[in-house]
């Protein structure tokens, strides 16, 4: 049995397995759990009554509106929900007004899935994609916005770029990007995946046209929640990527945007509506929100000292770009024999029982490995984690 955090009593992750993954789909509490399994109750008590618009959907949906609204300093009126933030990035790249010749600017650090869906966007339309080679390893900031704005041009119309990257683990300096791409009339979708629940956020001060999040990642909450907050000019464009009965029936004194998001068929509400006991259990369970957040935080700086000691390796960004997950190069480091990504990640999984993904970075002979620091982790975890990576790359 692996040593464990105190906290992590809180949560059902199997004791056996040392977890360092959270950065990958999250992991719910168990109050949370019991909440969403109270509402799921609910719902089939009366599923009419529960998942009807007309009835008591949009006012439940309105309530988790205002707590999330709480959270990143947004008007409720600008959010809509959705499953996931690439369901976001989705609703918005295919609602976006492009012509044939179009640019869309992403970077070679955005998710997979989003930048497919930029390049479906743009192929539908015409448009072009475009691509900003962040380097990784970098060493500042600086590299980052160098990237992005050498790929602007007078054709580009949307820049899609991640506030947290999911692989490189990089906080990317998203307020200097927005103002960036705002002096050049270019609008700004933001994917938020990680952000939400890892690091403060204020979406009015921030002014990016599009902002997604997941609430299942950081802020703990059930799988498949998430938010899509769109400026108010905008949203008479936007559509949900499944259009349903909304499109042409009105709902008084309620907008088409939110109408449209709220209503997408029947779907599992109970998701969302669970979100709130979450945000709750973050803002008590370690004295506030903020204090949870900051000790992820420094956990993940101290995992991130104690792995480059353990196998001598080089830091592969600034410790300013370091959230709750950090990203090592294994390549910086010779004398570690050469890495199968699928075969290290199984091998670490059924010989030492930790968790950890293992993965190409954005250059092609980077070979990296990521870890995340949440309130159920410890720093033994990390220390185990290098004694296996060096007994099974030497």
């Amino acid at each position: 049995m692996t040593n464990w955090s105190p906290h992590a009593k809180h949560w059902q992750l199997d004791p056996n397995i040392t977890f360092l993954n959270h950065g990958c789909f999250g992991a719910t509490p168990t109050v949370v759990l019991a909440a969403h399994r109270a509402l799921v109750d609910q719902l089939e008590f009366e599923p009419v009554r529960y998942l009807a618009p007309e009835r008591d959907l949009e006012t439940k949906l309105d309530g988790v509106r205002k707590v999330i609204a709480e959270l990143i300093n947004a008007e409720p009126s600008n959010l809509a929900f959705v499953r996931n933030a690439t369901d976001g990035i989705n609703a918005v790249l295919r609602s976006f007004p492009l012509n044939a010749g179009d640019e869309i600017v992403v970077t070679n650090h955005g998710y997979n899935a989003c930048n497919n869906a930029a390049k479906f966007a743009a192929q539908q339309s015409k448009a072009q994609v475009r691509v900003a080679d962040v380097p990784f390893p970098l060493e500042s900031e600086d590299q980052v916005l160098a990237a992005i704005e050498a790929q602007l041009t007078e054709k580009t119309r949307l820049l899609v770029v991640d506030h947290v990257t999911s692989t490189t683990g990089l906080i990317f300096p998203i307020q200097q990007i927005v103002e960036m791409a705002h002096q050049r009339n270019i609008r700004v979708l933001v994917d938020g995946a990680h952000a939400m629940g890892m690091l403060p956020l204020d979406l009015t001060q921030l002014g990016a046209d599009y902002y997604t999040a997941n609430h299942h990642k950081w802020l703990c909450g059930p799988k498949a929640s998430g938010f899509l907050y769109v400026q108010p000019e905008h949203q008479a464009e936007v559509r949900p990527t499944v259009i349903s009965h909304a499109a042409n029936l009105e709902r008084p004194g309620r907008s088409r945007f939110l109408a449209e998001f709220d209503w997408v068929g029947t779907y599992d509400a109970t998701v969302l509506l669970a979100v709130p006991t979450a945000v709750d259990f973050l803002s008590r369970f370690k004295g506030s929100f903020s204090e949870h957040q900051e000790e992820n935080h420094a956990l993940a700086l101290a995992a991130r000292e104690l792995l480059l000691d353990q196998l001598n390796l080089e830091p592969a960004a600034p410790a300013s770009m370091i959230g709750s997950m950090v990203t090592f190069a294994l390549s910086s480091n010779s004398k570690l024999k050469p890495v199968d990504n699928e075969s290290l990640q199984a091998r670490l999984f059924d010989h030492h029982q930790i968790e950890v993904p293992i993965f190409q970075g954005p250059d092609t002979a980077t070979h990296c490995f990521r870890i995340s620091a949440q309130a159920y982790n410890c720093i033994e975890q990390y220390e185990q984690l290098g004694n296996a990576l060096r007994e099974e790359l030497r």
